[in-house]
């Protein structure tokens, strides 16, 4: 056996042009993914505040570690209430600032008097689990100023979002990345 084979002028270019075909191959699926990537950062996750139930479930299906989806106030709706019930809850023991009077779990909501007798409301998104619970009673027993949203500083873009496959009413959709928050409007009457 011949341990040092020749290879034939004819073998050598057909095994280039093989190669040279792989690597061209290779380039058109790698520009054809470069440009899924990049289409996909035209568009981003996002939750519609009017298709929104605040069932919870964006607290536990993000393929992160923490959520992506935090709490926000719509200011432009806010009541600047005394008794804010996504605060307080519908109906607190006293209306101050103890952690067996507020609805939020982790107290994630910044109650900030502004003058007799008007609060503001904002949350800190450092604290903010995406349960909802603020949310739902907002719109049970407030105006509904206070929604759930994708903070798309902390959101990684997934190609398929896992929370938009539970989400029980369809209400997370891709938008343009240039109008990544879809504000909280006042329902029509």
């Amino acid at each position: 056996m011949d341990k040092n084979p020749t290879m034939t002028r004819e073998e050598f270019l057909t095994h280039c042009g093989r190669g040279l075909l792989l690597l061209a191959l290779g380039g058109g699926l790698g520009g054809l993914v470069a440009r899924n990537v990049r289409a996909s950062t035209d568009m981003v996750w996002q939750i519609d505040p009017a298709k929104c139930n605040a069932c919870g479930k964006c607290a536990t299906a993000c393929v992160l570690d923490r959520s992506a989806v935090r709490a926000a106030n719509a200011f432009n709706m806010c009541g600047y209430c005394d008794l804010c019930t996504g605060y307080f809850g519908s109906q607190p023991a006293a209306l101050n600032e103890g952690a067996e009077n507020q609805i939020c779990p982790t107290g994630a909501i910044i109650r900030k008097y502004v003058e007799d007798p008007y609060f503001e409301y904002t949350i800190d998104r450092n604290k903010c689990l995406a349960c909802g619970k603020c949310v739902k009673d907002c719109a049970l027993y407030g105006n509904g100023s206070l929604h759930l949203q994708i903070d798309q500083g902390e959101c990684v873009h997934c190609n398929d979002c896992s929370i938009a496959k539970v989400c029980p009413t369809g209400a997370i959709s891709r938008v343009p990345a240039e109008r990544p928050y879809i504000p909280r409007q006042r329902p029509e009457n």
